[in-house]
């Protein structure tokens, strides 16, 4: 992380990256997975909605020199939970169901940024759609349904 302030929310812990490319982009850890996939940043724009944002790096490019179809999702996935952050205080959650559709290419040292909404939070799902774009063109629209799930007891 970038040495900037750091809130826990939800367990989670925020950080407000202070110096470069990402001053004032908050990232967060504790997914091992999205920390080595990404970095991933979000913010919120000046309607309060969630933003996310990434830059294309020549470990997210595929043989044929964009971004990888699987770093693409493994963003949006990312993404939705940002989305969805309002709807899931305070209860654990996972991916359910994810649809999505590629529909532009993603060059090395692009922006990659998502914006989306949360379409019905309903007791135990939230549904999410979003869209993310480079340069003001789109790359991919996707579809998700979280679950939100209890803790496990542990055995």
């Amino acid at each position: 992380m970038d040495g900037g302030e750091e809130q826990e929310i939800g367990g989670w812990k925020h950080q407000v990256v202070k110096d470069g490319e990402w001053a004032g982009w908050v990232l967060y850890g504790n997914d091992p997975f999205e920390d080595h996939a990404g970095p991933f940043y979000y913010r919120m724009d000046d309607d309060g909605r969630p933003v996310c944002a990434m830059r294309a790096e020549k470990h997210h490019m595929n043989g044929g020199g964009f971004m990888h179809g699987g770093a693409i999702m493994t963003f949006a996935d990312y993404c939705l939970f940002v989305i969805a952050r309002d709807s899931l205080q305070d209860s654990r959650s996972v991916t359910a169901s994810f649809n999505g559709d590629f529909v532009g290419a993603v060059p090395q040292g692009s922006l990659v940024e998502c914006r989306g909404e949360v379409v019905k939070a309903a007791r135990s799902m939230v549904f999410v759609r979003g869209l993310i774009t480079t340069g003001g063109e789109p790359v991919m629209n996707f579809s998700a349904i979280i679950k939100k799930t209890r803790p496990r007891m542990a055995a």
